[in-house]
């Protein structure tokens, strides 16, 4: 079975952990709704959700097969609670379904608010 998978960070194409979506498909562009911003964690960024925000975040829809996704719970920590994933809603053309993402699951107080895109650097 297959996944849609909304990813804004570190595994996205051209990004440092993108080789994690090895043998899966890209989709294309896409941006959640507004009400979620991207916080600041030094090598990586979290989703978190955010009433306040009118943007919503830039990113990537895949296709992911269910060993990549078991996998990428594994590499994203949510067995230990880091993150979690969950469906979030996205902008058209995506729009009439929930696609899984992985959202931050710890506190963020002190962490930079970054906005809505995530640049590998």
């Amino acid at each position: 079975m297959k996944t849609l998978l909304f990813v804004y960070g570190t595994l996205k194409r051209d990004c440092c952990n993108h080789a994690q979506l090895a043998g899966q498909r890209f989709i294309g562009p896409a941006r959640t709704v507004p009400g979620y911003r991207l916080c600041d964690f030094g090598s990586y960024p979290g989703m978190i959700a955010n009433p306040a925000d009118c943007d919503g975040v830039a990113g990537e829809i895949w296709s992911v097969d269910a060993t990549c996704l078991r996998a990428l719970d594994l590499f994203e920590g949510v067995p230990e609670g880091l993150y979690r994933r969950e469906a979030i809603s996205l902008r058209a053309p995506f729009a009439s379904e929930k696609i899984a993402t992985f959202i931050y699951n710890q506190s963020v107080v002190g962490r930079r608010d970054i906005g809505s895109e995530w640049i590998d650097g």
